[in-house]
């Protein structure tokens, strides 16, 4: 058998381009901003992760300008060898001190920070117990890890337990979960967690991708928003949603991440971040401890948003983050309503099995600082006359 055969069989996509209605790569010719230029038309962005609205910060934008000017456009090299420039150990050292931890390692990028976490960490004989909503990034690290990789049902404290009972007592055990789960927005039930590894002497991890800059004090994610710094062992982290750049990172223990500085294979053998995404991300972090208001800012026209929401009848997942999903439950209803959203100037996220349960569509708005009320109402208006019209049908 061809093993190029199965890509020829048609798929969901090849539907929805028939039909006119592919969501997908869609391409924008202005800054990521609250209103955006998609296919030559103004949009209401309502479908970024730039939850801070800082890629437009001219402070920000111009330390990539400088970096780039100074060090050229690339490193050329991985951190291990000739890729290492002074600015990437500012980044680390103040990240690490941002969220109270020893040390960190920056990441090219999120994806590469959780498979060279995890895979790293977990070896023969450990254990790793993953939510089973987490990011795909924290399920490809578990496979390639030579651990046992166990799921417990979606933020089932019960389930947890059920599965740390399995582990030996002679093994390394790793809880991972995800901060702010990015298709609900809802926020993880970290202290019964903390409780449950004390218990069973595990360690725990955290992926902040979607917390930093939302979650905490100052922005500082999950564990600061519950108090829990001292118990979260490992704090994985993203500079391309609140800090406007590209990469990841680690911050921990100072030999948790001299383990991984000098073993983790997908920090070793990766290309370092960028010049300019490096000055981006240090500049991002630097304007957030300087104005830690954006945080407030941000959670005050995010629950704006979802009470702009209800009030015109729209049903929406139970979120206190800037992730509101509206719920639109079949497949046809939830591509059909987000292309006419898209078609009447407003660009959602369409999150299709097996992102949600079958019959659960949704519509994923994600919210920015720098939205104003007047573009929130603008927008629930108009989703609200596409989305309660009469479904569409299989």
């Amino acid at each position: 058998m061809d093993i190029f055969e199965k890509c020829r069989v048609e798929s969901n996509a090849d539907k929805m381009i028939m039909m006119g209605v592919y969501p997908y790569f869609r391409p924008m010719s202005s800054r990521s901003g609250p209103e955006v230029m998609m296919q030559g038309k103004r949009r209401i962005m309502l479908g970024s992760n730039n939850y801070l609205g800082l890629t437009e910060c001219p402070e920000i934008i111009e330390a990539g300008i400088k970096a780039i000017e100074k060090y050229g456009t690339d490193t050329s090299g991985s951190r291990f060898l000739n890729g290492t420039l002074d600015m990437h150990l500012e980044l680390e050292a103040e990240i690490a001190q941002f969220v109270h931890k020893d040390d960190a390692l920056a990441f090219t990028t999120g994806f590469q920070a959780n498979l060279g976490i995890i895979s790293c960490l977990v070896g023969h004989g450990d254990y790793v117990i993953s939510d089973k909503e987490n990011h795909a990034s924290i399920y490809d690290a578990c496979r390639l890890s030579y651990g046992t990789m166990l799921r417990y049902k979606h933020s089932d404290m019960q389930d947890l337990e059920a599965q740390l009972q399995k582990v030996p007592e002679d093994s390394g055990c790793l809880i991972v979960t995800d901060g702010i789960f990015s298709m609900s927005g809802e926020i993880c039930k970290l202290p019964e967690i903390c409780a449950l590894a004390k218990k069973y002497n595990a360690r725990v991890m955290v992926d902040d991708a979607h917390a930093l800059g939302v979650l905490g004090v100052g922005g500082r994610g999950t564990a600061s928003h519950f108090g829990l710094e001292d118990q979260v062992d490992i704090i994985m982290g993203t500079f391309s949603k609140s800090l406007a750049s590209l990469g990841g990172f680690a911050a921990a223990s100072a030999d948790v991440i001299k383990y991984l500085r000098h073993e983790s294979r997908s920090f070793i053998f990766s290309t370092s971040m960028a010049p300019a995404n490096c000055a981006s991300a240090l500049e991002a972090l630097r304007y957030l401890q300087a104005h830690p208001e954006i945080v407030q800012q941000l959670s005050t026209i995010s629950h704006y948003a979802r009470q702009a929401f209800r009030r015109r009848g729209l049903t929406i997942m139970k979120s206190s983050t800037p992730i509101v999903p509206i719920y639109t439950y079949e497949m046809i209803n939830t591509i059909m309503k987000g292309h006419i959203a898209y078609e009447r100037g407003v660009y959602v996220n369409p999150v299709l099995p097996p992102a949600c349960p079958p019959g659960e569509g949704l519509l994923r708005t994600s919210i920015m600082a720098t939205l104003s009320k007047e573009l929130v109402d603008e927008a629930a208006d108009i989703l609200a006359d596409v989305i309660l019209n009469e479904d569409f049908e299989e």
